[in-house]
């Protein structure tokens, strides 16, 4: 009998070597943290042009336009320095109140706008979401960095407003450097976080005025920090003063002011201020990442 030559045959490559090896994943796994931040940087050219989008969607049919971005925080200011400062005359014990108040304004606004706006980053941009694949995160990105770009023009102004207060240019404002980069992180994380809520709790977007506006009240935004130490001691005192709003107002008034009282020493506040914008941007992303399957469904 002929000798039959019996052909081997290859064994079959394992699917899921093969997927990994033409970069494919499973179409519901979700990715874990450090994927999901590079999927965020892949998108970062969608991220600034959305955001670019949507600064010109709110302003662009406005006569003013970019200008409300510098003229509300002046507008505010101005209202709380005639009820605080004239009639009320809260800034007694704040030296240069005009700097003191507008600091505090200005610095507040930035947060103020980023909770409101990041609450409404996922329920808004619904149609997008079910259209098309991205990373979400993308959408409480770009309100953080509409937001980023409206501060840093408000800072310009508000170093002008704090220069004609009569405070001195020192090396010491080359602070606000810093503590405007940890400030952004911090409310970055806000975005994410907040995005998420509003995104599960409809009816949050109708409780952070009221959140906000007693978390302006706990920040020494309108009245000297010694307000509080005047009146509160113990626990309720280290629970004012680890406010982390209240702590990067301070470190701005520090950078910009001459001889300002604060509610702690400068290395103090730098710590809390590093170590609040670790938990916040951190815990914010993870916060929002655990959420990345769920939103645009229902």
């Amino acid at each position: 009998m002929p000798e039959t030559a019996v052909a081997e045959t290859a064994p079959a490559t394992p699917l899921k070597e093969l997927a990994q090896r033409h970069g494919l994943a499973s179409s519901g796994r979700l990715a874990s943290p450090l994927e999901y931040a590079g999927q965020l940087w892949g998108y970062r050219h969608f991220i600034t042009a959305h955001a670019k989008a949507k600064t010109t969607s709110q302003l662009g049919s406005t006569n003013l336009g970019t200008l409300w971005q510098v003229v509300t925080p002046i507008m505010n200011a101005l209202v709380y320095y005639i009820i605080f400062g004239v009639i009320i005359g809260t800034g007694a014990g704040a030296g240069n109140f005009i700097a003191y108040l507008c600091i505090g304004v200005f610095v507040f606004g930035f947060t103020q706008q980023v909770v409101g706006q990041g609450a409404n980053a996922i329920t808004a941009n619904l149609g997008i979401i079910r259209a098309l694949h991205f990373p979400r995160g993308s959408l409480p990105l770009s309100v953080a960095l509409v937001e980023i770009r409206n501060f840093i023009t408000a800072m310009c102004v508000l170093l002008v407003i704090v220069l004609m207060s009569g405070e001195p240019i020192n090396v010491e404002w080359l602070l606000i450097l810093p503590a405007m980069f940890l400030l952004a992180l911090f409310n970055t994380g806000l975005a994410l976080f907040f995005a998420r809520l509003g995104s599960k709790l409809r009816d949050i977007k109708q409780l952070i005025p009221f959140i906000m506006r007693f978390w302006m009240y706990g920040s020494a935004v309108l009245y000297p920090v010694t307000r509080f130490t005047d009146h509160l001691h113990g626990w309720k005192l280290h629970l004012i003063e680890a406010n982390p709003m209240l702590v990067f107002i301070e470190l701005f008034r520090h950078s910009l002011m001459e001889d300002v009282k604060l509610a702690g020493t400068p290395g103090l506040l730098w710590t809390e201020a590093v170590i609040w914008t670790a938990i916040v941007s951190v815990g914010g992303f993870l916060y929002f990442w655990r959420g990345e399957k769920v939103y645009g469904r229902g």
